[in-house]
This record gives structure tokens, sequence and C-alpha cells, in this order.
């Protein structure tokens, strides 16, 4: 099954960040926000995106600017949103490597629409039966997890399960009860945790900070990669 699409989200306005990730993610997107373009940048060193909305007027380096200087060496989607409605405020963000314009203030409806047409016109990258994490990758078909050099690492039945279930649906969230659920073989709730955290040993360059396999506070678990 295919993975949900990966949003960055890049605005300062806290609010306005927070609404549409919500809004993202209740319209089936994996969805991160990001509070400015340095912020940005960091996201896009860590994982891949399906597209990027980004705010125009931003403090230090407006959304415009980030977007000339990513395109130098990215060309992932992305729609810029601003206040600015003139003619050659679009044609700015048009030049500057944007492939959509979508003024403030707009309905999050059409910016779920404008997304949609967009990843429709974008070819999909071969997703994804190879899922990486930093040094590590696991074969959705096989069932393996190999070191990128090509050493296999054992995992356990359980922890192979996991990491289907969550890389079948990445950025989708689980609850424990629905791993346990879908496992069986005497899987409970409070073993899930017990399973994940041995997991994230080992595939998290820091287990006690996650990156890939992320905890979503009173909802469960999803696997983003990278």
């Amino acid at each position: 099954m295919a993975d949900l699409a990966h949003i960055l989200v890049v605005d300062d306005d806290l609010r306005l960040r927070g609404l549409l990730q919500r809004y993202l993610q209740e319209n089936g997107f994996a969805v991160s926000a990001a509070c400015d373009a340095e912020n940005a940048r960091f996201y896009l060193s860590q994982y891949q995106f399906d597209l990027l909305v980004v705010d125009v007027m931003m403090p230090n380096e407006t959304g415009i600017e980030f977007l000339q200087k990513l395109r130098i060496e990215n060309d992932v989607p992305a729609i810029l949103l601003t206040a600015m409605g003139d003619v050659q405020d679009r044609i700015n963000g048009l030049e500057a490597g944007a492939d959509d314009y979508l003024p403030k203030p707009f309905e999050p409806k059409e910016l779920v629409l404008r997304i949609n047409n967009i990843l429709r016109r974008v070819p999909s990258e071969n997703k994804k039966d190879i899922l990486q994490f930093g040094e590590y990758v696991f074969d959705l078909a096989k069932k393996e997890f190999r070191h990128k050099n090509g050493a296999l690492v054992h995992m356990t039945p359980i922890e192979i399960g996991i990491l289907t279930i969550l890389g079948q649906k990445c950025g989708q969230v689980f609850s424990r009860e629905k791993l346990a659920e879908l496992l069986g073989a005497g899987q409970n709730p409070r073993s899930i945790d017990v399973q994940i955290t041995r997991l994230r040993k080992k595939i998290e360059a820091d287990s006690k900070n996650p990156r890939c396999l992320q905890t979503v506070r009173g909802k469960g678990y999803m696997l983003l990669t990278q």
C-alpha cells in the first residue's frame, strides 16, 4: 500500500502552522512543520518530502529567498502562501520556482485541492518497498533489515511485524491497541511499548530522540523514513 504523501509546512505564525498541520493530517497527509527557512532546511536534510507549503513573509529569510536557494539542489514541489496578492508578487514566486501560489486568506480545502493537483502531476518515485533509516534499510517485500553496506541485521518476528505494518503506511498513526491486534501472537498494548523501545535502539541514531519511529502523544506510533 502506498505511503501517505509527506508535506512540510513552513510558516513563522505558530497558530496558522498548527492549524494547517492538523487540517492536512485530517485530510490524509503526513505533515511536518517548520518555523522558518533554517528549520525547514533541517527537516529537508532528515526526511524526503512530497511537497512544501511555504509562507512568503517570514523573518530573516523570506519564502521566496528560501525557495530560490532550495531550487539549486532540490526540485520538490512547493506552494507559496502570502498576504500579498499583486500580479508581480505572484510572478516573483513562480520565478523563484514555486509550482503554485495561494493568496491569504484562503480556504484550507482549496489548499488541499491544489496539493492533490500537484501531486497527481508529479511522477511518484518508486514508492516504496525499500525504507531507509539513516545507515539502515528495510525491504518490505523481503522482510529484511540491513546495514546499507549489505550486512543483514537480526530482527525478531515482532520487530519485523511492526516495521511492516508501520512501513506500509508511513506517516499514519497506529494506536498500541491496533498494533497489538494486527500483530497477534499474544501482544498487548504494554508489550507494544516494550517492542517499540527495542526497535528504536536498532533503527534510530539516538533512540531517546527518535526521528523515524515517532510517538504521537495520546494516539500511538507512526513511522517516517529518511
